[in-house]
């Protein structure tokens, strides 16, 4: 598959994931300077790594916000729990994962985790 295939395959997915308005407002975010580190993400992070099929999206996203969660990357984490809710995880499932990375990564990656993912539950709960 070349990169062409796998930027479309990996918009699109990104797009299923995070919702049209939120990939778009990211992409653009640093504009023509951040266009090849877009096409890397769309192409190789989502065309690539995320569709494949091994593991499950649901599996993917949990692993995804632990990582982010212990590498303390609250931008990153807040957009990847948006993910994991539209992919079907649950807030139960998430506080679960966080609660691993209290005990093996610290609490104050943890404790600053389990604030984001309120936040964005709280506000997808008011969004409807």
């Amino acid at each position: 598959m070349n990169v062409e295939d796998l930027y479309e395959r990996g918009l699109a997915l990104r797009k299923r994931m995070f919702g049209t308005s939120a990939v778009e407002a990211r992409m653009n975010a640093t504009g023509e300077f951040g266009a090849p580190l877009q096409t890397i993400v769309n192409a190789y992070a989502y065309g690539d790594i995320w569709s494949r099929t091994a593991v499950p999206m649901k599996t993917k996203c949990l692993a995804m916000l632990a990582m982010t969660a212990a590498l303390n990357r609250p931008a990153e984490f807040r957009v990847h729990v948006s993910g994991s809710l539209a992919n079907g995880c649950t807030a139960e499932e998430i506080r679960e994962i966080l609660l691993l990375v209290a005990l093996y990564c610290g609490i104050p990656a943890a404790n600053e985790a389990h604030r984001v993912a309120y936040e964005v539950m709280a506000e997808r709960d008011r969004a409807g």
